[in-house]
């Protein structure tokens, strides 16, 4: 009887029912949203990539949100191709995750730190991006938002990791 499964018994079609049930129960109670960050840094140049949205202001750390069924890695790919023309090249380094109330009361970001990269082709406008570069540590666009300075600052400068955005 090669290739058929036996069928689970009914106490375990109603474990896995209860368990289901319960995890959309908690999802509808407890609704959470995760994000991811990259701080994409070209060591040799000392400089990191920031994007500036059309829909918010400010420079920002590429990101955006895991999806439903998604790995932190995979979105964070996904987002730093879509937002930099950027394919990361050697494991990103998980450096800290921070509550971001300006984002709603149950919001996670996790940031990853990339120097292991290459840029297919400079990010050209869209509905999206308004702009995108890569630009010295010490000498920041003007509008970087305080949380990028922060994290940046966190990652470089050796300050402790705050637990908020």
């Amino acid at each position: 009887m090669s290739g058929v499964r036996p069928k689970p018994a009914a106490g375990t079609l109603l474990l896995r029912a209860r368990v289901r049930l319960f995890h959309l129960w908690f999802l509808a109670r407890r609704p959470i949203t995760f994000g991811v960050r990259g701080v994409v840094h070209d060591r040799a140049a000392g400089t990191v990539f920031l994007i500036r949205h059309t829909y918010v202001p400010g420079w920002q750390l590429p990101g955006g949100g895991v999806e439903i069924g998604e790995t932190a890695l995979v979105a964070l790919a996904r987002e730093l191709a879509e937002e930099g023309n950027i394919e990361i090249t050697g494991p990103p380094v998980a450096k800290s995750v921070h509550l971001n109330r300006h984002a709603s009361r149950r919001d996670h970001v996790a940031v990853y730190l990339v120097e292991r990269f290459r840029q297919s082709a400079p990010k050209l406008p869209d509905r999206e991006i308004a702009e995108a570069g890569f630009f010295p540590l010490d000498a920041l666009p003007e509008g970087t938002t305080e949380g990028t300075r922060r994290r940046l600052a966190e990652i470089f400068d050796g300050l402790e990791p705050s637990g908020e955005w």
